[in-house]
């Protein structure tokens, strides 16, 4: 199943929804818990979709394409290496990523996220995939040269609109072998499938509730494949994930005084 929040142009207020075919329905309660679907009777194009949810955590996890690794000249990590965006990084499909002041090299990173259902600590791969709701697109937008600056990366990946997520969530979907396309402007800049991740969803999962407890809500991005590039005021980025649709967000310049 797929469910959206959004909004109508005649009630801004957000609410859950589910998409049948190019139909949106009202949702009564929250996916996550009980509900109850209403007619589907909106058309898709005549809403305005939001980021599918508020996570909780945003878990991050780089170089897992040994491809992008190598076009970083950086090696393939023997574990998963694992960083955090912030929820205050969130924007949804059609919403502008806005390019700060502070860097002259933001770039895309195509990504597969991956939603957690319930709480899950110290659980085994086989177990894993039992813990998700469902999956949805990423955009990990990055300040490049300031990540290369720091030495780490908060600041690189932090920046207000850096994490466009969308444009819903679906419950049905086997990240084992999905294709991921980016395109910029029309343009293909990205292409790979989740079967070349170097640490696969259940492994991820595996891992980094080891570390920390993963609650309802939180999002896992598994990592991007090669092929990142620059992006620049009045550029359109799509990113396609098979079976899951497309992402689509416009970059402009963020005009507020640092």
């Amino acid at each position: 199943m797929r469910f959206v929040r959004y909004t109508t142009r005649n009630d801004p207020t957000p609410r859950w929804g589910w998409v049948y075919q190019d139909q949106v329905g009202p949702l009564e309660g929250s996916p996550f818990d009980e509900f109850r679907r209403l007619e589907a009777d909106l058309p898709l194009a005549s809403v305005r979709l939001l980021a599918p949810l508020t996570p909780g955590k945003i878990i991050c996890v780089g170089r897992n394409y040994i491809e992008h690794a190598k076009e970083h000249n950086a090696e393939i990590p023997e574990v998963p290496l694992l960083f955090i965006k912030p929820v205050s990084s969130v924007i949804g499909h059609e919403q502008p990523i806005l390019i700060p002041p502070q860097s002259q090299q933001v770039e895309h990173e195509a990504e597969l996220a991956v939603i957690i259902g319930q709480a899950a600590r110290r659980v085994e791969p086989p177990e894993a995939l039992s813990y998700v709701f469902g999956y949805t697109i990423a955009n990990d937008v990055t300040a490049r040269d300031l990540q290369r600056r720091d030495g780490q990366w908060t600041r690189s990946k932090s920046f207000d609109t850096f994490c466009p997520l969308g444009p819903w969530i679906e419950t049905d979907f086997d990240p084992a072998d999905a294709l991921i396309t980016c395109h910029v402007n029309g343009q293909m800049r990205q292409m790979a499938s989740t079967h070349d991740m170097v640490f696969k969803v259940e492994q991820l999962i595996a891992f980094v509730s080891s570390i920390m407890t993963l609650e309802q809500g939180d999002i896992l991005l598994t990592g991007t494949p090669a092929g990142v590039s620059p992006l620049r005021q009045g550029d359109v980025v799509e990113i396609n994930i098979q079976g899951l649709g497309a992402l689509r967000n416009p970059v402009a310049t963020d005009t507020h005084k640092v």
